[in-house]
C-alpha cells in the first residue's frame, strides 16, 4: 500500500498478493521528491473504506488489525537492494530514508486506528535478512518510535516478521511492541522464553503448506493442538506463520477455529470424513474393570496429552486388573468417533466409566487414584 503510493510499481498475481518491482530511489528520485502518502493516495481511499466497513460490521465481535509495512522493508521497497550496500557505504542515507519511512508508518497508522482498527501490525519481513548489530543500527529507532506512537493512541502493536530472524528477535522485543508474531522459519519454543523475560505475548505459528494448504482437517487441529501446547494460556495468540495461502481448503481453516472455541467435536461431526467408521462403547455398568477412556491427539507427539497420560498411567498402578485405560488417538477415525459417542468436547481428555472428569487439565495422582477408587466401589456396590 505505502510504497505503491509513493511510486512503486506492482506485479499482481493470481492467487498472491501484489509484489513490488519498481523502485523509485533506485531509478533516479530523490528521498526529498517523495511524500508521505495520505487518506487521498494510491488506493488508501478504498482501503480505508473498507477498514471502516470491517470495523463497523465486526469490531464488536473480534480484533481487527491493521497491517502496515515496516519501516526497514518499506525502505528496501523504495531503494531496491542497494540498501544493503548503502547500509556499510553510506549509513547517514540510510539513516535518512528510515527517518522518512518511520514518519510514514506513524502516520499509515493514524489512519488505520482513526478507521477503526484495533492493534496495528507492524510487518517487516525483510529484517530476517541483517544481523542484530545492522537491526539494532537502522531498524530499532524507527520501529520502536512507531510503536511508541500506537501505544500513546491507547491502542497495541505487533511485530510481524517472516523467515529465519532468530537471531533477532531479542532486539525485536527492545523495540518496545506488545507481540511479536513469527512463522515457521523460528521455533515457537524460542520466541516464546525471549519473549517472556520482556513482558511480550507471541503469535504463531501453524504450517502454510505443509499443514494448512496440504494437509487435512485434522492436521490443521493437531497442528494448532501442539502451537497453543507450547505457547501457553497466557501471552500467546495462535496464528498462521504468514499469509495464509490462497487455495489453502475452508475446511482446513473451520478446523482450527473449531479447536480454539472448543467446537471440534461438532466440527468432525458434520464432516464427511467419518462417514462409514464405527465404534462401539462398552457397557460400562456392566464391565468388571474400571475402564479409563484418554481422548488424545497422540501422546507421542502432543505435549499435554502425554502428561494426561503419563498421569493416567501413574495412578492405575497398584490397582491389578480392577482398571484398564485406553488411549483415542484422534488422528485416527475410530478415536473421532468414540470421542463424539462419549460427547467430549475438548482434548486431552479422561473419562471415567463412561463419566467424564478432567477436561483439558493434567490431573493431581492422588486425586486421580481416588476417583479410580471410587469407581471401583461404585461398581462392587452394583
Amino acid at each position: 500500500m505505502e510504497a505503491e503510493a509513493m511510486g512503486c510499481k506492482l506485479k499482481y498475481a493470481a492467487t498472491n498478493p501484489p509484489s513490488v518491482v519498481t523502485h523509485p530511489l533506485e531509478e533516479g528520485k530523490q528521498l526529498s521528491d517523495l511524500k508521505v502518502p495520505g487518506p487521498k493516495d494510491g488506493r488508501f481511499p478504498v482501503i480505508l473504506e473498507a477498514t471502516r466497513r470491517i470495523c463497523n460490521t465486526l469490531g464488536s465481535k473480534i480484533a481487527i488489525y491493521g497491517l502496515i509495512t515496516g519501516p526497514f522493508t518499506l525502505a528496501l521497497h523504495l531503494m531496491g537492494t542497494d540498501i544493503f550496500y548503502e547500509m556499510s557505504d553510506n549509513p547517514e542515507r540510510v539513516q535518512q530514508l528510515m527517518e522518512f519511512c518511520q514518519q510514514v508508518g506513524i502516520n499509515t497508522a493514524k489512519m488505520y486506528l482513526e478507521a477503526g482498527v484495533d492493534v496495528i501490525a507492524v510487518v517487516d519481513p525483510m529484517t530476517s535478512q541483517i544481523s542484530p548489530a545492522n537491526f539494532r543500527e537502522f531498524v530499532s529507532p524507527y520501529a520502536g518510535a512507531i510503536f511508541t506512537y500506537v501505544k500513546s493512541q491507547g491502542k497495541p502493536g505487533s511485530f510481524f516478521v517472516c523467515g529465519n530472524a532468530k537471531n533477532n528477535v531479542e532486539e525485536m522485543c527492545k523495540c518496545n511492541p506488545n507481540n511479536i508474531s513469527i512463522d515457521e522459519n523460528i521455533p515457537l519454543e524460542y520466541v516464546k522464553e525471549i519473549c517472556s523475560k520482556y513482558g511480550i505475548s507471541v503469535g504463531g505459528n501453524i504450517k502454510l503448506t505443509v499443514t494448512m494448504l496440504f494437509g487435512t482437517p485434522m492436521d490443521n487441529i493437531n497442528d494448532a493442538k501442539n502451537c497453543m501446547a507450547i505457547g501457553g494460556t497466557k501471552g500467546y495468540v495462535l496464528s498462521p506463520g504468514c499469509d495464509i495461502p490462497f487455495a489453502a481448503p475452508p475446511e482446513n481453516i473451520k478446523a482450527v477455529s473449531s479447536l480454539v472455541h472448543g467446537e471440534v467435536a461438532e466440527f468432525l461431526e458434520c464432516t464427511s470424513i467419518l462417514d462409514g467408521i464405527e465404534y462401539n462403547l462398552p457397557e460400562y455398568a456392566k464391565e468388571k474393570q474400571v475402564i479409563i477412556d484418554v481422548i488424545t491427539l497422540d501422546s507421542e507427539s502432543c505435549a499435554p496429552c502425554q502428561y494426561m497420560m503419563e498421569a493416567v498411567i501413574t495412578a492405575v498402578k497398584g490397582f491389578g486388573d480392577q482398571v484398564r485405560y485406553i488411549e483415542h488417538k484422534i488422528k485416527q477415525k475410530e478415536s473421532v468417533v468414540c470421542m463424539l459417542k462419549l460427547g467430549v468436547q475438548n482434548i486431552p481428555t479422561i473419562v471415567i466409566d463412561g463419566q467424564i472428569k478432567y477436561v483439558s487439565i493434567i490431573p493431581d495422582v492422588e486425586q486421580l487414584k481416588h476417583d479410580i477408587e471410587q469407581a471401583i466401589s461404585a461398581k462392587r456396590n452394583l
